[in-house]
């Protein structure tokens, strides 16, 4: 009886194990694995076949792997991701003893990945949900002709990228391991792009005890730029000793690549360290050249909400003003400078030849938002041989889309020029504020540039300006300021009219007004407001020995027009006093100079004297501001309210 009891129990058993072994089907517990592997990122992952292989490694594959895209992202989007298989090995062993997960290997064989916008959303942002318990101890990845088809309006990008695993170049003395390369070629930032990543052993990503290498260079456009070097702890990007270099026809485009809101520059070349510290990435010694000028410093660059944060320190040895016009938003660089394509020439031949001289480029909020900005830079030599300033130091900030430019100072000899610039968003345009001081300035060195020049005189002024735009243009051309600057002991007058108005036309005025070439500056008082883009001529005078230069009229800075006149009256008896007075017009870029009717201006001009052009000696304050107690303008008003000839 126990043996046939026996039997009727092992025999169905033996025969159910013998049916289980032969129709067992791994695929039974793709509903199993499929809802892990979806809890895990947080998106629909489907499996089409399972097959698992036992033995002292285990041999997991899975067969037509697809990670769906976000709910209600459109459905004829391709999925986010999808394989043709992964492979992947277990120590069964390694388990049993250490009771620790072991891959020794994992193989991705034909991934193919779709990276899209929709519905203002994003396809590729996956909740992954955080590891627990003891890490998994990974071996080799293996990728197998990896892709992926990258598109996203929003930054002007539609390129693929290749991804491969393979062996290290056997003459490579930066990757000693295997490696994974990565090449990208399409269009980002609306412009083409190229690139290849070469990566050390994907498991040296979660090793810090092995050096990383990693060697990039990429292409966008006419921008260039390398990372090359190691990582000592690639987790958390620390210990870099990795090698930065940018170079580019203008920085502006560098906002694509990292963020950090540029103004417009001539062609650039940089080359520094790149490390991590103090959660932020930090651009350290710096070097290289913006144009004509060089450039060296640091600049750091840290995460935040709602905006980055950026910290630089710059320094120049030798400066071109040229290469900053992209501050004012206009176009950098000369046709000396070095490095232009036939595009960027291009662009400095039509700024040339417009009929404008202030900047009309609009000023991008949206970008100036993106960053909080701290700027200093300071130019220790300017080498513009026409423009008559020594060096430059400015703090630039921006917080919150409000610009500050505090101090932005320029030195003129032993004088300066000291100014500050508020800029705050209004509505979508800028209402901007802006005090300049002018504190005796040589003039010796304002007139370097003049060869006629003999002489000295000292220089100063003061003026301000208020206004509200979407382009310095705009602010200046709507804007209310006053302006007022003086001159006592100066140069010969030619010095003055051909070095601020030019070689020709400074001849032509001083012929006109019957001013011999080498009269020496007594004095010279100009005073201007602005009311609503309309500058105004509150007071202008030359005095020398021999005549005074009277002015009045203005300009339209919205229009850039200008309508001045210049007439002489004799304080000499070898100057007549009907010299032919003139008409300044044209426009700020182009000014023109004409005969005015004689007769008329003249018994104006007359009529008008200094009564009318000067206010009651209120001006004298603000000379004695600029130049000191004691000048020869205060002296000059004084004697000429009296009566008396400036030399009595």
């Amino acid at each position: 009886m126990r043996r046939k009891l026996w039997v009727r129990i092992t025999v169905p058993i033996f025969v159910l194990l013998l049916l289980l072994v032969i129709f067992w089907n791994w695929d039974w517990f793709i509903p199993f694995v499929q809802s892990r592997a979806s809890a895990e990122i947080g998106r629909p992952v489907t499996i089409q076949h399972l097959h698992v292989r036992l033995g002292r490694t285990i041999v997991i594959r899975a067969d037509g792997i697809t990670i769906a895209n976000p709910k209600d992202f459109p459905a004829d989007a391709p999925p986010f991701g999808a394989t043709d298989e992964i492979e992947v090995d277990v120590a069964a062993l390694h388990y049993l003893r250490h009771g620790e997960i072991a891959l020794p290997l994992i193989v991705i064989r034909h991934p193919v990945f779709n990276l899209r916008e929709a519905k203002n959303q994003n396809n590729y942002m996956l909740n992954i949900a955080p590891a627990h318990g003891k890490p998994m101890k990974i071996g080799q990845i293996t990728i197998d002709d990896g892709s992926a088809s990258v598109i996203l309006p929003s930054e002007k990008a539609d390129f693929d990228l290749l991804a491969r695993t393979d062996t290290a170049p056997a003459d490579s003395k930066l990757f000693t391991g295997g490696v994974i390369i990565v090449t990208a070629k399409g269009r980002y930032a609306g412009a083409p792009i190229t690139g290849k990543l070469m990566g050390g052993a994907l498991l040296t990503l979660r090793d810090s005890s092995i050096p990383y290498p990693i060697d990039l260079h990429l292409q966008n456009g006419s921008t260039t730029a390398s990372l090359t070097g190691t990582l000592d702890d690639p987790a958390h990007f620390a210990g870099a000793h990795l090698r930065l270099s940018f170079a580019g026809q203008d920085m502006a485009d560098l906002y694509q690549l990292t963020g950090v809101p540029i103004p417009h520059t001539p062609p650039y070349s940089l080359t520094g360290r790149m490390a991590y510290a103090g959660g932020a990435f930090q651009f350290q010694n710096l070097v290289g050249r913006v144009g004509s000028s060089d450039l060296e410093g640091s600049i750091s660059e840290a995460p935040g909400n709602p905006r980055r944060k950026v910290v630089a320190h710059l320094t120049s040895r030798r400066v071109d003003l040229t290469d900053l016009a992209g501050f004012l938003g206009g176009t950098p660089g000369s046709e000396h400078t070095p490095g232009q394509t036939a595009q960027t020439r291009a662009k400095l031949a039509k700024a040339a030849a417009s009929p404008y001289l202030l900047p009309h480029t609009p000023i991008n909020l949206p970008k100036i938002n993106a960053a909080d900005v701290d700027l200093t830079y300071h130019g220790e030599h300017i080498i513009n041989k026409d423009v008559p300033l020594d060096n430059l130091t400015f703090h630039l900030v921006t917080k919150e889309g409000r610009v500050t430019v505090d101090p932005l100072d320029f030195a003129v000899g032993t004088g300066t020029i000291a100014s500050r610039v508020d800029l705050t968003p209004a509505d979508g345009t800028l209402e901007a504020k802006a005090e300049i001081n002018f504190h005796r300035l040589q003039l010796s060195r304002l007139m370097a540039s003049t060869r006629a020049f003999a002489g000295d005189g000292t220089v100063g002024g003061s003026a301000w300006i208020s206004g509200r735009g979407d382009s310095f243009a705009a602010i200046l051309g709507h804007g209310n300021g006053h302006a007022a600057l003086f001159l006592q002991n100066g140069a010969d007058i030619s010095a003055l009219f051909v070095d601020l108005i030019g070689l020709q036309a400074g001849d032509a005025v001083l012929s006109a007004l019957g001013i011999p070439r080498k009269t020496q500056i007594h004095c010279m008082v100009s005073d201007f407001s602005l009311t609503a883009g309309q500058m105004k001529t509150n007071a202008f005078l030359i005095a020398t020995k021999e005549s005074n230069i009277l002015g009045d009229g203005g300009a339209d800075l919205a229009t850039e027009r200008l309508d001045m006149h210049l007439w002489t009256e004799a304080t000499h008896p070898t100057i007549g006093s009907l010299s032919t007075p003139i008409n300044i017009g044209g426009t700020l870029k182009n000014p023109s100079v004409t005969p005015a009717p004689g007769p008329l201006l003249g018994r104006v001009g007359g009529a008008i004297g200094l009564g009318v052009l000067f206010p009651p000696l209120a001006i004298i304050p603000t000379i004695r501001l600029g130049l000191g107690d004691k000048n020869a303008c205060v002296d000059t008003l004084t004697a000429l309210r009296e009566g008396k000839k400036p030399d009595q």
